[in-house]
C-alpha cells in the first residue's frame, strides 16, 4: 500500500497542527520545505494565473489532483458542477470535511467515469504525468473523458533556469523530468517523477496528439497557464 504522506500532512493541517514540516526531496540534490498552508489558501490569496484559470473553467469541471480541494471549493461556491478527483485516502477525507460535495478516490491515468468540460490541472497538476512519454499518454487519456468543445486548463513552468549557473548538473534526458519523494514526520513517500515542461516542448507534443495550446498568462517568473482543446 502506497503511504500517503502528502494525506497525512493535509489531515494533520486541517487539525490544526501547523508546525510540523512537509519536506521535498528532490532529484537535483536540494532539500526543500512544501508549505502545507499553500494547499488551503483562500480565493483571495489566489494568484493571477489561478484567478484567470478559474474563470475560465465551464460545464462540469474535474479538479484532478485536487489536494485540499482549495479550487473545488471555490468552483462549488459558485455554483459550478465541479468534482474533486484525488489519490490520497487522507486528501479525500480533508476534502469531505471542507464540505466538499463530489469526490472521487482514484489515479487519474486508470479513472474511467464521465465525460467532462474542463479538466483542471492547478498546481502543475500536468506534472503527475512524470515524463514526456507520460505527458502523451496523459493527452491521449483526457481525450477519453472530455465532452466535445471541451478544455484542460492547467499551469506549468520552464526550469531551465535551474542549470544555468553550473550549481545543479543537467540531466541525460529532458531536463523538466524531475525526481521527488516527500517527507513528513520521519516518514517518506514512495519516489516519483513530476514533469515541468517548457512552451516549445509542450506544443510540439500536443501537435502531434491532436491538440491545440493557447497560452494564456506568463507571470514573469517562468510559469504559465494554458489552455488546450482538441483539434478534431
Amino acid at each position: 500500500m502506497r503511504r500517503d504522506v502528502l494525506g497525512k500532512a493535509l489531515r494533520d493541517y486541517l487539525d490544526g497542527n501547523h508546525d510540523e514540516k512537509l519536506l521535498l526531496h528532490t532529484g537535483y540534490g536540494e532539500v526543500e520545505e512544501m508549505p502545507v498552508e499553500e494547499f488551503f489558501r483562500l480565493p483571495e490569496d489566489f494568484p493571477e494565473l489561478e484567478r484567470i484559470a478559474m474563470a475560465l473553467c465551464d460545464g462540469h469541471v474535474l479538479d484532478i489532483g485536487a489536494g485540499a480541494g482549495s479550487h473545488t471549493l471555490y468552483l462549488q461556491n459558485r455554483g459550478m458542477n465541479v468534482t474533486a478527483l484525488e489519490r490520497s485516502p487522507q486528501a479525500c477525507a480533508v476534502m469531505r470535511a471542507r464540505g466538499i460535495q463530489q469526490v472521487i478516490q482514484a489515479d487519474f491515468l486508470q479513472y474511467q467515469g464521465n465525460r467532462y468540460d474542463t479538466l483542471l490541472f492547478m498546481m502543475n497538476g500536468i506534472g503527475l504525468a512524470g515524463t514526456l512519454d507520460g505527458l502523451r499518454k496523459l493527452l491521449q487519456h483526457c481525450r477519453s473523458l472530455l465532452n466535445q468543445g471541451g478544455q484542460l486548463l492547467f499551469d506549468s513552468s520552464d526550469i531551465a533556469y535551474l542549470y544555468t549557473d553550473g550549481s545543479v548538473d543537467r540531466p541525460a534526458g529532458y531536463y523538466g523530468e524531475i525526481r521527488y519523494q516527500y517527507a513528513y514526520k520521519g516518514s517518506r513517500s514512495i519516489p516519483f517523477h513530476w514533469l515541468f515542461i517548457d512552451q516549445a516542448m509542450l506544443i510540439d507534443i500536443a501537435r502531434s496528439e491532436g491538440w491545440v495550446v493557447q497560452i494564456l498568462y506568463e507571470d514573469g517568473n517562468d510559469q504559465y497557464l494554458a489552455r488546450m482543446e482538441l483539434i478534431d
